[in-house]
């Protein structure tokens, strides 16, 4: 299973990756930003689950996640909005884009593990 870490903070990439990989996904990609990670979905074919920040430079999470919405190939991919906007508007917003689910900064691992299992069922 191949994921897609997508945020502008080096820092927040890092502790998702390490997070995933104490989870057991060790096959993930890192963008960021949103344009960024969509060239890198162009040229991977593969990514499973897509788990992108909200506020970014050049194009934000919520662009992004319209953006893979609007491409049929990716209608079905679970995508998790990870965040510090935490308010109700925002979170509505985020899943009338296409998000499946929302983690909002800070997070445990723990919370990570179950909004990913959650996702992919």
């Amino acid at each position: 299973m191949r994921l897609l870490v997508v945020d502008d903070s080096s820092t927040m990439r890092r502790i998702i990756k390490n997070t995933l990989a104490r989870l057991g996904y060790k096959d993930v990609l890192e963008a960021e930003h949103g344009l960024a990670a969509w060239q890198v979905m162009k040229e991977n074919d593969d990514i499973d689950v897509l788990i992108t920040d909200w506020n970014m430079p050049e194009m934000n999470g919520l662009e992004l996640v319209k953006k893979v919405r609007a491409e049929a190939k990716y209608e079905d991919m679970p995508i998790i909005m990870v965040t510090t906007e935490g308010g109700k508007a925002e979170v509505i917003t985020a899943l009338r884009a296409g998000v499946n689910n929302y983690i909002v900064k800070p997070f445990t691992p723990q919370v990570l593990k179950e909004k990913l299992e959650d996702v992919l069922g």
